[in-house]
């Protein structure tokens, strides 16, 4: 049995005049992401794999997550393939994981989030929001024998606010 953790980054802001690749988050996304790590906190996941884009956006984001989550540095890794909004790239990072990975954290962009969500995952998903989270759980033990399997629990910002 394997877990798929998948979280889109925070709100970026579009206010700096910087590449795409450097937009930092703006300060609902700090919130957002607080708002989202800590619930998670709440549940109890626990990961043994987490993987992020290098973006900034999306690094800063993981970084909230991995402090609030208490998330040893060890176990981080940043690529830039995650830097992907088709989800080609998405996709081989994910079976390319080592199959002593059981719970995988996974941080990145949509559309490739989305797309995965609602091609791997049972529950359709219209958009994955910015510091939204989704569970997925496969019965497979090797991530390259990928299928889809179910989505046990999102956490999205809206649904955690007055």
């Amino acid at each position: 049995m394997k877990k798929l953790i998948l979280v889109r980054h925070a709100k970026s802001s579009w206010e700096y005049d910087v590449k795409d690749h450097q937009r930092p988050l703006k300060d609902r996304g700090y919130i957002d992401a607080n708002l989202v790590s800590n619930t998670m906190k709440s549940v109890g996941f626990i990961v043994d794999s987490v993987i992020s884009s290098d973006a900034v956006r999306t690094k800063t984001t993981a970084e909230i997550f991995i402090s609030n989550l208490e998330i040893e540095e060890n176990i981080v890794e940043f690529n830039y393939n995650l830097y992907d909004f088709a989800g080609t790239d998405l996709l081989k990072v994910i079976t390319s994981c080592d199959d002593s990975i059981n719970t995988l954290m996974i941080f990145g962009h949509n559309n490739a989030l989305t797309a995965f969500v609602n091609t791997y995952g049972d529950t359709y998903i219209d958009n994955v929001p910015t510091s939204g989270m989704v569970a997925i759980e496969f019965d497979i033990d090797k991530w390259s024998k990928l299928k889809p399997g179910k989505t046990y629990k999102t956490i999205f910002p809206r649904d955690l606010k007055d």
